[in-house]
């Protein structure tokens, strides 16, 4: 019976995408890169830590660049894709260099975007100090 239920499944078509959006989590810590169609629904992503790097090193500038690489191969090779809007958010090293990466890859950077959360109030105040 488990031989019929893999027979029966289909193979998941890949459909062509060639202008989305790529959303850039750059922290201290690690980098995130996310390949998303026009709507928002991810295609393929990678992170500096995904891609091998540990501690400290994942927040470099060279790991976002391997991990822009690595993202932006898969987006290309499964699903055509050429055209970008950059969407940047956070405040880390990888900011700059996944989007040279992107650039590198032939993708068509058409627009680049700060969406850094920006705190309005901010967090409360420490308590008086009594001496």
């Amino acid at each position: 019976m488990a031989e019929l239920s893999t027979a029966a499944r289909k193979k998941k078509s890949k459909r062509s995408v060639p202008f989305g959006q790529v959303h850039i989590l750059a922290t201290f810590n690690n980098t995130i890169i996310t390949f998303t169609d026009s709507k928002g629904g991810a295609l393929t992503q990678a992170s500096a830590g995904g891609c091998g790097f540990r501690g400290s090193k994942k927040g470099t500038a060279y790991a976002a660049q391997i991990a822009a690489e690595r993202a932006g191969q898969a987006a290309k090779q499964l699903h055509g894709f050429a055209k970008a809007d950059v969407f940047i958010k956070g405040v880390g090293l990888g900011r700059e260099a996944a989007v040279r990466a992107l650039s590198g890859l032939d993708i068509a950077v058409e627009s680049i975007k700060d969406v850094t959360g920006v705190p309005h109030g901010g967090t409360r105040p420490k308590k008086a100090r009594r001496v």
